[in-house]
């Protein structure tokens, strides 16, 4: 798998988990999806709260656990 077989998705922080982990509310999607921050948002020290819309990256393989690559 490479980099360019993810699947990007938008979604809104539903709760704040522990060790920056959120739940995302997404269209389309039964239940929220576990979501945890990319390391270049770590990085750079960008906070994302409830309510916020976000940008997801999912693996084609799991859509139930994704990675948050932007807050809109």
């Amino acid at each position: 798998m490479s980099k360019d077989d993810v699947i990007k998705m938008e979604g809104v922080i539903a709760e704040t988990l522990r060790n920056a982990m959120y739940r995302v509310n997404m269209e389309g999607f039964e239940k929220p999806v576990l979501a945890t921050l990319s390391g270049r948002m770590r990085q750079n020290n960008i906070k994302v709260l409830e309510g916020d819309t976000v940008e997801l990256e999912f693996s084609p393989y799991d859509l139930t656990r994704g990675r948050i690559t932007r807050r809109r």
